[in-house]
């Protein structure tokens, strides 16, 4: 393989001036720049990645902060991340994923001076995001997948929770379902603030209301065990359970389980709604799941054209883009027992 020694070489001049003619850093003749170019063609030099993005002050890659705290990406959270190295991919830039949560300012601070990065993309995002608050202060381009609080002059790509919510309650009460539970994330998220945690409580409180059903919220671990125990409660807190919303994969599980292990039908005694959920996970399930299919690979490939346009364009203006999440009917809904 070629190296910039051998270009000079060939050209006759000093490798300081292919490094020039690489980055445009410094003038250089059109006569030795057509000879380097000229050299580089007759030995099939190829400049790395960082020379060649010099001249721009581009590195063509943009980071991912996906804070993974100890577990592994899931079949959801690996859609988004699919779907934005492939937008990635297809406008000539790389992706990297950066473990970086809200507590980790010293190591984003880190990324974004040393310059390496041309963005970032924000996962996991919380209503009052500390890496929100440091990237502006820095002045490095962003797009969230989520949203924060207050989104005035961000950019912001998220799920659609408050009409996925009503969509699932609307099944459900469609089918006859008079008393549902709501099986979120974690106490630790609601506390934390975490986004869709918050939103799809506050969605769900108001999709009952405006549905005149009864509704019940019982927060969940992201684990099958924290499942189960999250529909003894809820059954425990309202006999009349007849309809569940999950927003918890690994917890759905659980619930199946647990239902199972109780001589529960599912779904004829219990109907079972899993929301922001991947097609792979709800086909694993047996009962197959009933869900509101995650937009992931969807959504994490529109953040990434948004961010790059924003790269190009030096726009630093709010915009919002929400996608809903599509009903698929399996095996886990059906019409309400009548009693």
């Amino acid at each position: 393989m070629a190296t910039m020694t051998d270009v000079a070489r060939r050209a006759g001049v000093s490798v300081s001036t292919v490094s020039y003619v690489l980055t445009g850093t410094r003038p250089i003749s059109e006569a030795t720049r057509e000879r380097v170019l000229a050299a580089m063609a007759e030995l099939d030099y190829q400049p790395n990645a960082m020379a060649r993005g010099l001249a721009s002050r581009r590195s063509n890659i943009v980071g991912l902060l996906l804070p993974l705290t100890g577990r592994g990406l899931g079949a959801t959270e690996t859609a988004f991340v699919t779907g934005a190295t492939e937008a990635a991919r297809q406008a000539g830039y790389h992706l990297m994923l950066c473990s970086v949560g809200t507590d980790d300012s010293d190591e984003l601070q880190t990324l974004a001076t040393q310059r390496l990065l041309d963005g970032f993309l924000v996962m996991e995002v919380q209503l009052t995001d500390r890496r929100v608050d440091l990237l502006r202060r820095l002045q490095a381009p962003f797009v969230l997948i989520g949203r924060t609080e207050d989104a005035a002059g961000l950019a912001c790509v998220d799920i659609d929770f408050e009409q996925t919510v009503d969509d699932a309650v609307a099944h459900l009460v469609g089918l006859g379902h008079r008393t549902l539970a709501y099986v979120n994330h974690s106490e630790a998220s609601l506390a934390s603030g975490y986004g869709p945690a918050r939103r799809t409580a506050a969605a769900f409180e108001a999709a009952v209301r405006r549905h005149g059903v009864e509704g019940l919220m019982v927060p969940s671990d992201d684990t099958a065990t924290s499942g189960r125990q999250a529909i003894r409660r809820a059954r425990e807190q309202s006999p009349e359970l007849t309809g569940v919303l999950v927003m918890n994969e690994n917890a759905a599980l659980g619930i199946l389980t647990e239902l199972r292990e109780s001589g529960l039908d599912v779904p004829g005694d219990i109907s079972v709604v899993s929301m922001v959920t991947s097609e792979v996970v709800a086909d694993l399930a047996s009962p197959a799941l009933t869900a509101m299919t995650s937009p992931g690979a969807a959504l994490g490939a529109a953040a990434t054209r948004v961010l790059l346009k924003r790269l190009g364009e030096h726009d630093t203006s709010t915009y919002q883009e929400l996608l809903p999440c599509v009903l698929e009917v399996r095996g886990t809904s059906a019409e309400a027992r009548k009693h």
